[in-house]
């Protein structure tokens, strides 16, 4: 079984707290912020396992694998 780093954004919805990472699209909640953190792994797990089971995990590998990576706020007017 491999490791991958990957990015966690967690921000308040109402009384929730959502979890997204951003490499992989892939989305979760939960009433707390560490819960929303493992509600996403475990989601992020079965995304990556069904992934390999329909074999395409190798077409996830740049993203997975990647060291260089940018996080910053983005400010837009509307």
């Amino acid at each position: 079984m491999r490791t991958f780093t990957l990015t966690a954004a967690i921000w308040k919805e109402g009384r929730r707290y959502v979890s997204k990472c951003p490499e992989l699209g892939v989305a979760s909640f939960g009433v707390t912020p560490a819960k929303a953190l493992d509600a996403l792994r475990e989601a992020v797990t079965l995304y990556l396992a069904n992934a390999k089971k329909l074999g395409i995990l190798g077409d996830l590998e740049p993203v997975l694998t990647s060291d260089i990576r940018f996080s910053t706020p983005l400010q837009v007017c509307s």
